[in-house]
């Protein structure tokens, strides 16, 4: 698939789309519920699928129908699976540990770049408390997770600690979690105690180590709020967003804080979020706690006058694609000027770039990146293999089309 961008001005709003991070943590809880539960889950995406699936195949029966999702809770976990978790980095790290919780001898598979994704200190802490791991990738695990003491890196990814705390719901002892410092991410790691407690599950912290007493996830009806990482893009588009949380947990919401930093007058109306975009300046971006929010600043930065530098930004490079090369890439083939760092870039303003066609490199971030740039050129943006977008935010060639914006889609 091909889409072409135009520039326009937006008009009217659009709701933001249901939160990934929020949907796979709750999608996860209601299936080691007590009883059913209703989700609240507005969108979908190619990585919420691939957690639905893999739930599906430890026993849990998942239903959706027009943003409302129907969880009947695992009763009696298989002793084998095979959990194909596609592309998604969250459902390799969240299930892992959840299968072994289960005890199921399970083997986790998955596509594209998935298997060169960092797992060892995840690997290394199951392996210390029950459960033996063979094989490099595909991921074999058998045995049963005990409780126990646990240190996890704090700049390697959150999605370990909150692979563990899910797991740990379901272990037979009390548990503690070391997070080391330095602590990159600290704010997913906030929406997943957020997420536990409406589940009823209450974690004592202390210097960021969290002590978890096992309890059976409370079920209920649970809303997913609203997506910042997905609602950036439509922000950096100069659009109208309703449906987010002020309050969020999720980091990305300092994408409001960025945009000021840059020039952006914000204004916050009856629940409606948006920023005009005009005479922005280029800015200091530390992106250690909204590396997905990189390519999309970068978009901003690229038409913003002066330079902009983004650091903290490393782990990019071992995401869907080497996110600080193919930000690059796609900034300097549409006519713009930006250098890659050891964690970040530089890009150089302008007032206009060139515009053309350019790939995905198989990155859904990159996509929406590309929508962003389309606004400051002066030809059209074609997007090559640009069906990566299905993998977070599907609905977004649509989105952009309801505020008045052209796609050629082919």
């Amino acid at each position: 698939m091909n889409v072409t961008f135009f520039p326009f001005t937006p008009q009217g709003s659009v709701p933001a789309p249901a939160s990934k991070s929020a949907a796979h943590r709750m999608l996860i809880l209601a299936a080691l519920a007590d009883g059913e539960s209703t989700l609240r889950i507005n969108t979908t995406g190619e990585d919420i699928e691939a957690t639905v699936r893999c739930l599906r195949q430890l026993g849990a029966e998942i239903t959706a129908q027009d943003g409302l999702w129907t969880v009947k809770p695992i009763q009696n976990a298989p002793q084998t699976a095979v959990l194909d978790c596609g592309e998604s980095g969250s459902t390799l790290r969240f299930l892992l540990p959840v299968a072994a919780a289960l005890g199921v001898r399970a083997t986790l598979t998955g596509r594209g770049r998935l298997p060169e994704r960092p797992m060892g200190p995840l690997l290394g802490a199951l392996r210390k408390n029950g459960v033996e791991i063979s094989g490099g990738f595909p991921i074999t695990i058998n045995g049963k997770l005990k409780e126990g003491a646990f240190t996890l890196p704090g700049n390697v990814s959150s999605q370990f600690f909150t692979g563990l705390l899910l797991a740990l719901t379901r272990t037979e002892g009390q548990s503690v979690i070391r997070v080391s410092p330095p602590v990159e991410s600290e704010s997913y790691m906030r929406l997943t105690l957020d997420i536990l407690q409406k589940f009823g599950i209450e974690i004592a912290e202390n210097n960021f180590t969290y002590t978890i007493r096992p309890k059976v996830p409370q079920h209920g009806v649970f809303s997913a709020e609203g997506d910042w990482s997905g609602a950036a893009a439509l922000l950096c588009l100069g659009a109208a967003v309703r449906g987010l949380r002020l309050d969020s947990a999720q980091g990305d919401r300092k994408v409001l804080d960025v945009l000021c930093d840059f020039g952006a007058d914000i204004r916050i109306e009856n629940g409606i979020v948006q920023a005009a975009l005009s005479n922005l300046h280029g800015t200091e971006i530390n992106a250690s706690d909204i590396p997905d929010l990189v390519p999309v600043l970068a978009a901003v930065a690229a038409a913003a006058s002066g330079t902009t530098r983004i650091t903290g930004a490393s782990r990019l490079r071992l995401k869907e694609s080497d996110r600080i090369e193919t930000t690059c890439a796609l900034l300097n083939a549409l006519g713009g000027c930006a250098e890659p760092t050891d964690d970040g870039l530089v890009i150089e303003g302008k007032a206009q770039l060139s515009g053309g066609t350019v790939a995905s490199f198989g990155d859904h971030r990159i996509v929406m990146a590309a929508a962003v740039l389309a606004q400051t050129c002066k030809q059209p943006v074609t997007v090559t293999d640009a069906q990566a977008i299905r993998k977070s935010f599907p609905t977004f060639f649509e989105t952009i089309q309801s505020l008045g914006g052209v796609c050629h889609v082919v």
